[in-house]
């Protein structure tokens, strides 16, 4: 039997990181990180001065490895763990302009697709064109997603567990740009997957939303 997929896509601080690990876990599934994938080759990118216009040239020299156990993921860069570094506001900030180069793009997709066939039971991936480019045949696509001024304070409260700004204010601006350079780039756009559920977790818990989303895994499998 294929392994079973479940993708959950959506904008940034939806909570599609803590919702997918928590479904993964409960369903005995392996989890992927695909932001994390992307944040790992603007961090090196960033590292090591490579221009968004050198960077499809280079990208050989970029191995990149993630961990798909939900309960101790991890992402490295050159066999260094690089996942806390992907976290910083300088990556944050490229992160969406390094995420749009089309050959960026399909060296990843190709990574993503061959954790999902070496999955075994089953994987949770999370991103933002997993249901509509990635795994256009999951067994289950969601869109989770939230009111903006709540993923700001989601947002704010992650960067000030990790040392970083904390401001709820500069969050929803950070946030804002990235929904539409998302949206808007030319090559796999953020967008709803027409056969996807749709999660508003704007008021909702986290355990509530694992929940849901956990029993429909199981009523997709």
């Amino acid at each position: 039997m294929p392994p079973v997929i479940v993708a959950i896509d959506g904008p940034s601080g939806s909570g599609k990181s803590s919702v997918s690990k928590g479904v993964a876990t409960r369903l005995g599934f392996e989890y992927l990180d695909t932001g994390a994938m992307y944040r790992a080759v603007t961090w090196w990118a960033l590292d090591n001065r490579v221009s968004t216009e050198e960077i499809a040239g280079r990208l050989g020299e970029c191995a990149i490895i993630s961990g798909t156990d939900p309960e101790a993921p991890f992402v490295t860069v050159n066999a260094v763990d690089v996942s806390e570094a992907i976290r910083s506001p300088e990556v944050t900030a490229a992160v969406s302009r390094y995420s749009a180069i089309p050959e960026v793009r399909t060296m990843l997709v190709e990574m993503q697709r061959e954790a999902a066939g070496n999955a075994g039971t089953g994987l949770v991936a999370e991103g933002r064109d997993l249901g509509t480019v990635v795994f256009p045949n999951a067994n289950l696509k969601v869109y989770l997603t939230a009111d903006v001024q709540a993923r700001a304070q989601r947002r704010a409260a992650e960067n000030a567990e990790r040392g970083h700004d904390a401001d709820v204010a500069d969050a929803h601006e950070s946030l804002s740009a990235r929904d539409a350079a998302d949206s808007g780039r030319a090559v796999s756009p953020l967008q709803i997957a027409p056969d996807a559920v749709e999660v508003d977790a704007t008021f909702m818990t986290l355990p509530e939303v694992i929940d849901h989303v956990t029993k429909l895994a199981l009523e997709h499998s």
